[in-house]
């Protein structure tokens, strides 16, 4: 099936009013965080299936879908790029690693970074050197800084905890909404799994963190605790 065949395909499952609403949703207006960008209305369910049926596309197919302004175009690329990650040998999954930090700009919606970073890049590195998460926290491209933090829920998920944690610390004082949400779940996803590490990062900072951040780390929490927190009477 052939790159033509696909953009074909999500044209006719486009949705004018579902567009609308995701247009809304995903903040595309002038100055908002996804200025300009395109959806067809399709939604997220649907596009598994297209990525599914459009598995083999090569990675220079993938590359034209990443450019594409239409917002459903990329998430299928990336898509398609976790599933042809889970079943590759080492050789092409490093060749897919690189390809999507390539790509980084291009994966510059929130979804985008959450559909796909922990099962590419954390996926890739859970067992190699993690120093490159460190350098995309640091960057001044949100989209960088959100897959640093994301792609650790693959470690959190095997029950290694330290690199998150670190990486927080790093996003404490980020300015981005966005980031504070993305921290915030990546310490309750923690907790959720050991409430110790999360409950000593919290006790550490929780007087510093966002608001937003705060929120959403303690989300589970017992409600006396949960109100001890945002009281600042821990």
């Amino acid at each position: 099936m052939s790159l033509a065949e696909l953009q074909n395909v999500t044209k006719q499952k486009a949705n004018k009013q579902q567009a609308e609403i995701l247009q809304r949703f995903f903040k595309t207006g002038p100055g908002e965080y996804g200025e300009g960008d395109v959806f067809y209305g399709i939604k997220v369910p649907v596009q598994r299936t297209v990525a599914h049926q459009f598995q083999h596309l090569p990675l220079n197919d993938l590359q034209i879908l990443l450019k594409s302004k239409v917002h459903e175009e990329r998430l299928i690329a990336l898509l398609i790029l976790v599933l042809k990650f889970k079943y590759a040998d080492e050789v092409v999954r490093e060749k897919i690693f690189k390809f999507y930090l390539k790509n980084s700009e291009r994966i510059n919606n929130w979804d985008l970074v959450d559909l796909s970073a922990d099962k590419i890049v954390g996926a890739f590195l859970i067992d190699k050197d993690k120093s490159l998460l460190f350098k995309l926290a640091k960057s001044s491209n949100l989209w960088e800084r959100r897959i640093a933090m994301l792609s650790t829920y693959c470690f959190i998920k095997n029950g290694v905890f330290e690199v998150t944690l670190q990486i927080a610390e790093l996003l404490l004082r980020d300015q981005q909404d966005l980031i504070h949400k993305a921290v915030g779940w990546m310490l309750r996803e923690i907790g959720k799994r050991d409430l110790e590490p999360e409950e000593e990062f919290l006790k550490l900072h929780y007087k510093q963190m966002p608001r937003t951040m705060l929120r959403y780390a303690i989300e589970k929490f017992p409600e006396a605790k949960r109100q001890a927190y945002l009281k600042g009477t821990i």
